[in-house]
């Protein structure tokens, strides 16, 4: 994985992408122009930038390195090989996306129309999940199906992790919300989120302990057996709206941190 690709994920849930501020200047009106352009050679850059032509390839060396432009060479022209230099998905992915926006204006009018609708849609969504979820999960042990869960949502764009504690629970953080704007406007969303990770492990107590929309720094999960008491866990997890009315800030360093991986 690049440098690009850690950096940032894009609105549009396509994949990451290198945000604009990591770019120097030069690089980013080497980008704008190709946004603009569509293709450019590197002396026809060079011209745009103000800079030499041998500079301008250092920075399209960089940018094809982290795979935000790419280049072939230019077919039926006389004389010395040129290369047209293009922005691949990644780079066209620097530019601002008003997909989450959308979104939430779709959703509004179709909960307008009918909210019933609206609810049966997060569900099926919570089913594709569970169905997929449930092909890693089988065979495994207790400890690897949450490791395998944090895997999951990781992998959805939550940047989670889950960490063993010392009364024998389990400890899924997410550190990112991917649909933070969605679930702003719609609690279905988290809603379902609980929903997925409870239905995922039935032999477990599964209660929210950190919560985004309460106020948290994260959203942060407490996965126990089925019948243990874990110290620390909050009634409110239970609730199907998944509210924490305590809201209180997530202390990591309060929960351990005996991370756990997929096995």
């Amino acid at each position: 994985m690049t440098e690009a690709s850690m950096l940032a994920e894009t609105d549009d849930g396509q994949g990451p992408a290198r945000p604009r501020a990591a770019l120097t200047e030069n690089q980013w009106r080497i980008v704008e122009h190709l946004k603009r352009a569509g293709t450019a050679d590197a002396e026809t850059l060079a011209s745009v930038v103000r800079i030499t032509s041998s500079g301008t390839r250092q920075h399209l060396a960089t940018l094809a390195r982290e795979r935000i432009v790419e280049s072939d060479r230019a077919r039926g022209m006389p004389g010395r090989p040129r290369h047209l230099y293009r922005l691949t998905e990644t780079g066209d992915a620097l530019f601002p996306r008003a997909y989450a926006a959308l979104t939430n204006e779709l959703l509004g009018y179709l909960d307008a129309e009918d909210a019933d609708l609206l609810g049966r849609m997060f569900e099926r969504r919570a089913a594709r999940r569970l169905d997929e979820a449930r092909e890693r999960l089988r065979g495994r042990s207790f400890e690897g199906r949450v490791a395998v869960l944090a895997d999951i949502l990781d992998r959805d764009g939550y940047v989670a992790d889950a960490a063993a504690q010392a009364d024998g629970s389990y400890l899924v953080t997410e550190h990112n919300c991917a649909i933070l704007s969605v679930a702003r406007h719609h609690r279905h969303a988290c809603s379902s989120e609980l929903d997925f990770l409870r239905a995922a492990m039935p032999d477990a107590a599964v209660t929210r302990v950190a919560h985004r929309l309460a106020g948290g720094h994260v959203c942060a999960y407490r996965v126990a057996p089925a019948g243990a008491d874990p110290a620390g866990a909050d009634p409110a997890g239970a609730d199907p709206a998944g509210a924490d009315p305590a809201g209180a800030p997530f202390d990591r360093g309060a929960h351990g941190s005996g991370a756990v991986g997929p096995r």
